[in-house]
């Protein structure tokens, strides 16, 4: 236990050490030139972890190693239940059907292409394929940190995921403005889009929340129905991930009996955490606590979420990485193009539709 006498005192140093390193991380998130990139803490503390872990490891006291874990697995799942003080159902409600109908499908045949891409095609292992997948489908490196306790996966894992997030998030910042600017705007017939139907667009197929907000921002004389459209369909997407690990967790049940467990021997996965995290934001819905207290438990989690991510890049070791190739590059790069080309379809004729 990670709190038992033996190891409180460790478990408490490894906690304070992950503290430490997932506030330099706010600290340089919040520099002008790093906020313009749109990087989250989040980000800049798994990077931070992974280069901890491949330089200064064995400096490491053993005795901390609990509490980089408990880091890494029990603060997550806290994080994730309050990252519901984010949404409300009436913020799903404002984008309409055509919103939520674009965020379901985009989020589904998205997960499901990157997992049978990256298994079947290009001979990932299933763990790494669905957390990439989980990162493009969903919400980015918050998405792949809720999948990674259902899966019960590694931290190299994680972290290969994280990046393509990253890689490919960082990408579709600098690729949307150009193509409503130099196309979408200018156009006629089917390639046209108005403010809002870009924005549905945005929220519907970009990857992390940060970055949905900044595509708007970069885009000069953008109107506020653009943005609040994006947002809003991106939260849609957010919220999306409780019955999506809900639906894994069923579906990891139903594999392990099919490959041959027995049905006493098989526990159904219920990531009790995503069933939490709807209750926090029906609970946010009734908006029963005061807008600044709401605000200040967004920073909070925001600030445990660094600390899981910094804790899983701290487990991260490149010796893992061997044998994996490109695979997940080519892998993120097939679900990007679908994102990019097969959101502008389905965006076009859901909207054209209802």
């Amino acid at each position: 236990m990670a709190f038992s006498p033996e190891k409180r005192a460790g478990t408490f140093s490894g906690i304070i050490f992950v503290a430490i390193f997932a506030a330099a991380a706010t600290f340089i998130a919040g520099l002008p030139p790093v906020k313009a990139l749109g990087l989250s803490p989040l980000v800049i503390g798994i990077v931070m972890g992974i280069f901890y872990a491949n330089t200064l490891h064995n400096k490491l006291p053993p005795a901390w190693e609990t509490g980089i874990t408990f880091s890494a697995k029990k603060i997550l799942r806290f994080a994730i239940v309050l990252y519901g003080f984010r949404i409300t159902f009436q913020q799903i409600g404002e984008v309409g059907l055509e919103g939520f109908l674009v965020s379901l499908i985009m989020l589904s045949t998205t997960f499901i292409l990157g997992t049978w891409l990256g298994h079947k095609v290009f001979g990932m292992d299933k763990d790494t394929s669905m957390l990439t997948a989980a990162g493009a489908s969903v919400c980015g490196a918050a998405a792949v940190l809720a999948t990674e306790p259902v899966l019960k996966a590694e931290e190299h894992k994680t972290a290969i995921a994280v990046s393509m997030v990253v890689l490919f998030g960082t990408i579709s910042m600098f690729l949307y403005p150009v193509l409503y600017t130099a196309i979408f705007e200018q156009a006629s017939g089917f390639l046209h889009m108005t403010a809002r139907e870009f924005g549905i667009y945005v929220g519907g197929t970009i990857h992390e929340v940060a970055q949905v907000v900044a595509v708007p921002a970069s885009i000069p004389n953008a109107s506020a129905e653009m943005a609040n459209s994006a947002v809003i369909v991106k939260m849609t997407r957010v919220i999306m991930i409780a019955p999506m690990l809900i639906v894994l967790g069923l579906y990891l049940s139903y594999t392990a009996k099919k490959e041959g467990g027995l049905a006493g021997e098989v526990k159904l996965v219920i990531p009790w955490f995503a069933v939490y995290f709807i209750g926090v934001a029906g609970f946010n819905s009734l908006h029963l606590v005061p807008e600044n207290i709401v605000n200040l438990i967004n920073e909070v989690d925001t600030f445990l979420l660094t600390m899981a991510m910094t804790a899983l890049g701290m487990g991260t070791r490149f010796s893992k990485f061997k044998g994996l190739g490109l695979a997940p590059i080519y892998t993120a790069l097939a679900m990007f193009s679908w994102l990019v080309i097969g959101g502008f379809i389905i965006t076009k004729l859901i909207c054209n539709t209802f």
